[in-house]
């Protein structure tokens, strides 16, 4: 990857590490906070490749714009994305949070300078 990706992987890790545990965002949230609102994708392959990055990123908090694990074939086993957010207290069913809007954190809301 040239070095601007992983740049930008860097700046995707470091929003992800702000998520509390109990809260979820979306790819698409990341990317506009970053300024790249066209970049959900690319939040995506940084979520799919930062499995062993250190320090950890939680990548299990980042989900799609609707709330799905859409990125749940990336964990091993892929179960381990819902069993992950099921041990800090959301409920998923059918492969998607339950209530997603009140466990919704907008980075560009929590971590505003107003």
């Amino acid at each position: 990857m040239e070095n601007g990706g992983s740049v930008f992987f860097d700046m995707v890790y470091d929003v992800v590490r702000l998520i509390p545990p109990g809260r979820v965002t979306s790819y698409g949230a990341i990317a506009r906070y970053l300024g790249t609102a066209r970049s959900a994708r690319m939040v995506g392959w940084a979520m799919n490749a930062s499995h062993s990055v250190q320090p950890p990123v939680p990548a299990h908090r980042v989900v799609n714009r609707i709330g799905l694990l859409s990125g749940k074939a990336h964990f091993h086993p892929p179960e381990h994305m819902q069993i992950m957010l099921e041990s800090e207290g959301i409920s998923v069913r059918n492969d998607q949070i339950v209530n997603f809007d009140a466990v919704f954190w907008d980075p560009q809301k929590e971590l505003s300078l107003d």
